[in-house]
């Protein structure tokens, strides 16, 4: 049986930065993957935004883990320049008095968080740099940015490898027993094994099931996930936006905002839909109220015409009827899992964060 002194089970972009931060020649790290390849899951099929932070409760993971994890991104471009990694600005976007309102609620939230520079400005100014805006008001956020996830993954996997780590791709986890010396994870088609001294569970869209693997009730530790489904559509037309533009949040999301990539191409997205399979269909009959919700703010006839893009989906901690949650990064010796780390619920702004949430990791277990 082979041994490792860490085992990352799951290589999105939050167990390819935690492999990256980890490794070294000293150091054994393996990381197992049931895919073909990294980052096929939620890493992939997201907005690429680089969030502000201005969203999250002060002094919550989400909130802490954003601005530590956007600060690394920005110092990345500057070591790193062939990454694409672009500060944008975004503009929240408020048609009325009530959402003017809401705006200013979420400014003070943003300032207490630490966010720098969120401004309240008028619809006028606004519509200045971009005219197709029904803003009565807009707050600017000018710290937003994004990027290119293939870029970022492919840079975190190719430190990892420098360093000596070991990527054992289309090997699902199978099953994990407590040891006195750590935890064998046995996986693949011809159950091999390996003692870690140390485990990382970033395994995303199934790290609940791989807690339980171990020994965790899911259910009373509460992290158990539900899987919430985003639609994607691109504007088949030519239009270019200089900031990233978004409605007032709604329940459960950021509501359905305009985003460029890296060609300056413009898509529409994501919509929020409960799900209990993994399913990425667009179906084109969701185009229409796609252009119902974006018709609220945005006043050009470039969203009539929409193609079905992507879809995503993310691990979230809170049900339809739920509130709030946190990410869970913790290392779990107070429930009798010694050296076990758990990253449970990255959803969005996990990719913004990948590099803190790995510096928070690397604290547990160095």
């Amino acid at each position: 049986m082979e041994k490792a002194d860490v085992a990352v089970v799951g290589s999105g972009v939050v167990g390819l930065a935690v492999a990256a931060r980890l490794s070294k020649p000293e150091r054994t790290v393996v990381v197992l993957e049931r895919h073909r390849r990294y980052g096929v899951e939620t890493s992939s099929r997201n907005s690429e935004v680089i969030h502000a932070g201005i969203y999250y409760p002060p002094g919550s993971l989400k909130s802490r883990l954003c601005h530590e994890g956007r600060r690394a991104l920005y110092a990345l471009r500057e070591k790193h320049p062939e990454l694409f990694i672009k500060k944008t600005g975004k503009f929240i976007v408020a048609v009325d008095a009530e959402e003017t309102a809401r705006l200013e609620q979420i400014r003070a939230r943003a300032a207490e968080s630490g966010a720098e520079g969120i401004a309240l400005i008028d619809g006028a100014r606004a519509r200045r740099e971009i005219p197709q805006l029904k803003a009565v008001a807009a707050l600017w956020c000018p710290e937003s940015g994004i990027l290119d996830s293939e870029d970022l993954m492919a840079y975190y996997h190719a430190r990892a490898e420098e360093n000596g780590a070991m990527f054992l791709f289309s090997n699902a986890l199978t099953a994990v027993e407590r040891v006195k010396d750590g935890y064998i994870l046995a996986f693949g088609e011809n159950d091999e094994r390996v003692l870690a001294r140390s485990v990382v569970n970033a395994a995303g869209l199934h790290a609940d099931k791989v807690a339980e693997m171990a020994g965790f009730d899911a259910d009373a530790s509460g992290y158990r996930l539900f899987w919430c489904k985003g639609h994607y559509f691109r504007v088949r037309g030519e239009i270019r936006i200089p900031r990233l533009v978004y409605p007032v949040p709604v329940r459960h999301g950021l509501g359905i905002h305009l985003t460029m990539d890296r060609e300056g191409r413009v898509r529409l997205g994501p919509d929020t839909q409960f799900v209990d399979a993994i399913d990425y269909e667009v179906p084109g009959e969701r185009a229409a109220a796609f252009r119902e919700a974006v018709s609220r703010y945005w006043s050009g006839p470039e969203i009539s015409d929409l193609l079905p893009d992507t879809a995503g989906i993310r691990p979230k901690l809170s049900g339809p009827e739920g509130g709030f949650r946190d990410f869970v990064v913790e290392e779990e010796s107070a429930k009798g899992f010694p050296g076990w780390v758990n990253c449970i619920g990255i959803e969005s702004p996990g990719l913004t964060a990948s590099w803190a949430v790995a510096e928070r990791v690397a604290g547990f277990l160095e």
